[in-house]
């Protein structure tokens, strides 16, 4: 319905984040609710009702639903997923044991592999096999059809995933033996390998299918008891699940195939990241989205994201397109421990929302960063979340002064400010360090990069990590603590396609037969997907993304070719090899445009964009009578008197200095002394280095 209220949810490990957007006017409305382990739903119904009630937002005005969670994420590096078998092809039953022969550490021959996902006893075999030129070799009949389906029942699974060899070729055989399963047993879920991705090697198809049946009865529950506890607030609308690829499908696509969304929370950030950022530098961007439990980073260039088909659950791959997110265990939440060497370790482990930090009066003992924030003065003690959730400053200092001891800092009344403080330049040191790596690995210069930065801490911690890391510009977006629910509400409907083929270019283009022909197919079975997706999308025009993945006949890689929109349609192989011959050179510094090119992968993007949303205009509010001006904050190894602001009382076109604090809702905003904080037209704030360290680049 048009002029209703969009809203977007992201479930998180420590909070769950949502954000309302009035399509009328662009009226945005956020809001925090503390995750709850023990039942997702529930907190997705109490933070929007909370959400609701902030806003004035009646259900009959709410017109879709956006919504994305780690539940089967979480489900999968728990492993707490279901019961699963098999089904393979006679002769390759020991797929997911020798997965890619490599040894779990190069430099610890002792170190265990991971544990397959389905143990060999639950791996059936049968008689169904296509060849490498897609022509079916063997069919099953019905009775070992029927003994197939009595040893799955005997097995007791609670799902299968089905991988035939070679199927990508030619995915019928696959649709039959699922069918024939589903026949025989109509209550059991079948997740097909060449469905869900017809791309070449088998183990990380098998994979694939095996981790979406591994989530899928758990995930189905969990959107049952969602639609139950939604129409339970009156909310009968449209619902879309956020997916790896930045984007979004109906409830019923991920039902089928929710394995797209495993990835889905920190992807939909990104894509929030680059359409809240200043045009201007949207060209070179680092995200950095810092939450509870994780910090996640992720490069943009020319105003496009990353993306990789080499991403990992654990140790498990995930070989659909993902918008490329680099982790590392320190959040807001991970605990602060001294190992036996005395050294002060951060994470990986983290408090999560119950009993969650110190200061939050659980119960807790060890502390986390955000103690440290809070003991350091970053944070007040009545004004977390709004004021919703107060603080505990005595506990946190003591378990801070206690870190302290062990670390065998001087006695003092700033024990436990400065062991803060020493857990917070730890901290920062490790985001610096695997930001410059994921920059320096691409061949980029952090210096011409703006850091972007959100999550419930990321604005809290981005100038820290700027001044490490040399970075000049910090974005902070108006929401920073709720972005990745912004990204939700954002999320244009989305899915990708992938075809394995072996197709050869001579130097003059020829042999790009193949190459169109897959082009077309995946271009229909996308737009047919797409436009029954949801009401409407057959008048409106649809987006599109394709990549090749191309190389040298005995090159042992790929490269993933981008090939514009605009060149899409009118494509050909003479123009094809020229984008691949360009991107070599780039790469390697040379190419050899006299050989054959093979083209070995196509990969096919279609989306329905959402229409522009329009941005309501900043407008700021005074400062509240009696307001305090001033907060005294322990940084780098000194007192500061920092000047304090609500965020909402900014105007754009305000310049401050700092030591600054600005403070909101859903974050607090720190701004080291030698930087500017500008507030931009459109409400970001824009922070500026206006001196450098001695000795920094």
């Amino acid at each position: 319905m048009s002029g209703g209220w969009r809203i977007g949810i992201d479930v998180g490990g420590t909070f769950n984040d949502l954000v309302a957007i009035r399509e009328a006017d662009g009226r945005r409305v956020a809001f925090k609710q503390p995750s709850v382990p023990s039942d997702p739903s529930r907190a997705v119904e109490e933070g929007l009702r909370g959400l609701m009630d902030r806003a004035g937002i009646a259900p009959a005005q709410v017109s879709r639903i956006m919504h994305g969670t780690t539940l089967g994420l979480n489900t999968i590096l728990q492993r707490r997923g279901a019961r699963l078998a098999l089904v393979v092809s006679r002769g390759n039953g020991d797929v997911l044991e020798i997965a890619r022969s490599r040894m779990a550490s190069a430099f610890d021959f002792t170190l265990k592999r991971e544990v397959p996902l389905i143990p060999r006893q639950r791996v059936f075999e049968i008689d169904a096999r296509v060849t490498a030129e897609g022509v079916i070799d063997r069919r099953p009949d019905a009775a070992a059809l029927d003994a197939l389906a009595a040893s799955l029942s005997a097995a007791g699974v609670d799902a299968v995933a089905l991988m035939l060899v070679n199927s990508y070729r030619h995915p019928a055989l696959e649709a039959e033996v699922a069918g024939a399963i589903r026949s025989r047993l109509p209550d059991l879920p079948i997740s097909e390998s060449a469905k869900l991705w017809p791309e070449i090697r088998e183990y990380e198809r098998g994979m694939l299918a095996a981790l979406n049946a591994y989530v899928q009865p758990l995930m189905e529950g969990y959107f049952d008891r969602l639609t139950d506890r939604l129409a339970g607030l009156g909310l009968t609308m449209p619902v879309f699940i956020t997916t790896n690829n930045g984007g979004s499908v109906s409830l019923a696509s991920a039902r089928a195939r929710p394995i797209d969304a495993a990835l889905s929370g920190p992807s939909t950030g990104v894509t929030a990241a680059v359409l809240e950022s200043p045009v201007r530098l949207r060209g070179r961007l680092v995200t950095l989205d810092m939450g509870g439990t994780s910090t996640d980073m992720a490069v943009v260039v020319d105003g496009q994201p990353e993306y990789t088909n080499e991403a990992r659950i654990g140790e498990f791959p995930i070989i659909l397109p993902v918008i490329a997110v680099t982790a590392i265990g320190a959040g807001g939440g991970s605990l602060l421990t001294v190992d036996a060497q005395k050294v002060l370790k951060i994470g990986p482990e983290s408090a999560g929302s119950d009993p969650g930090p110190v200061c939050y009066g659980r119960g807790a003992q060890v502390p986390t960063i955000t103690d440290c924030y809070l003991t350091s003065g970053i944070l007040a003690a009545d004004s977390f979340l709004g004021g919703r959730m107060p603080l505990h400053p005595a506990p946190s200092a003591a378990a801070l002064a206690a870190l302290g001891d062990t670390l065998g800092l001087p006695p003092g009344e700033d024990r436990a400010q400065r062991a803060a403080d020493a857990a917070l330049q730890v901290a920062t040191a490790m985001m610096s360090v695997e930001m410059l790596k994921l920059l320096a690995q691409r061949g980029l210069d952090q210096r011409d990069f703006s850091l972007v930065a959100f999550g419930g801490a990321g604005a809290t911690h981005a100038c820290m990590l700027a001044e490490e890391a040399g970075l000049d510009r910090v974005i902070i977006p108006r929401t920073p603590g709720t972005l990745c629910a912004l990204g939700a509400a954002l999320a244009d409907i989305r899915r990708d396609y992938g075809r394995s083929l072996s197709a050869t270019l001579l130097p003059d283009g020829a042999g790009f037969e193949a190459v169109a022909e897959a082009v077309a197919a995946l271009a229909a079975e996308g737009t047919g997907w797409i436009r029954g997706e949801t009401p409407g999308a057959e008048a409106r025009p649809l987006a599109f993304r394709l990549m090749a993945e191309m190389r040298f006949p005995d090159q042992a890689h790929a490269l993933e070719i981008f090939v514009p929109e605009a060149l899409r349609e009118t494509l050909d192989g003479a123009a094809l090899l020229d984008l691949f011959h360009r991107e070599h050179e780039r790469l390697y510094g040379f190419s050899s445009r006299d050989e054959r090119v093979r083209v070995s992968t196509i990969r096919l993007s279609v989306s329905l964009p959402e229409p522009a949303l329009t941005d309501a205009a900043l407008q700021a509010s005074p400062p509240a009578p009696g307001a305090r001006r001033h907060r005294r904050v322990f940084s780098r190894g000194e007192w500061h008197e920092a000047l304090f602001r609500r965020r909402d009382s900014l105007a754009p076109g305000d310049r401050l200095e700092g030591p600054l604090i600005v403070e909101q809702d859903d974050t607090t905003v720190w701004i080291l002394p030698g930087w500017q904080c500008h507030v931009e037209a459109d409400g970001n704030l824009l922070l500026h280095r206006i001196s450098r360290k001695e000795g920094q680049a």
